[in-house]
């Protein structure tokens, strides 16, 4: 079992930035790829990006490329999502994700194992 904390939600202006943080606990942590995913009521849950263990692959949706990075530190079993030029459009509740095997198809929310409970970003125009 892999429990995942989010962090760092907020409301920020937009042109804003803000960084997540995804904070994973368990024996069982090591060698999990993270997604990033974010929701909106009435709406599916939208893939953002997703970075693989090694931290040597990163996958972006294309709404959020070049704006948004994702990063890890391995150490601290913590990935991180820094959020630049943020738009209204960006507000939602956003979740990180865990799964061992994640590839070109992290985008898909099925395929991830574990979820965390989600921050509320709220970007303001």
């Amino acid at each position: 079992q892999v429990l995942l904390v989010e962090s760092g939600g907020g409301l920020v202006q937009a042109g804003g930035s803000l960084r997540l943080s995804c904070a994973a606990f368990g024996r069982a942590r090591s060698g999990y790829g993270m997604g990033w995913f974010r929701q909106v009521p009435g709406k599916e849950r939208e893939f953002v990006g997703a970075i693989m263990w090694s931290g040597r692959s990163t996958f972006y949706a294309d709404s959020v490329k070049g704006r948004f990075t994702i990063s890890r530190d391995n150490a601290e079993y913590t990935g991180y999502l820094q959020m630049n030029r943020l738009k209204s459009e960006d507000t939602g509740t956003y979740f990180c994700a865990a799964d061992r095997g994640i590839g070109d198809s992290s985008w898909n929310r099925l395929i991830w194992d574990y979820w965390g409970q989600g921050t509320q970003v709220t970007v303001s125009s």
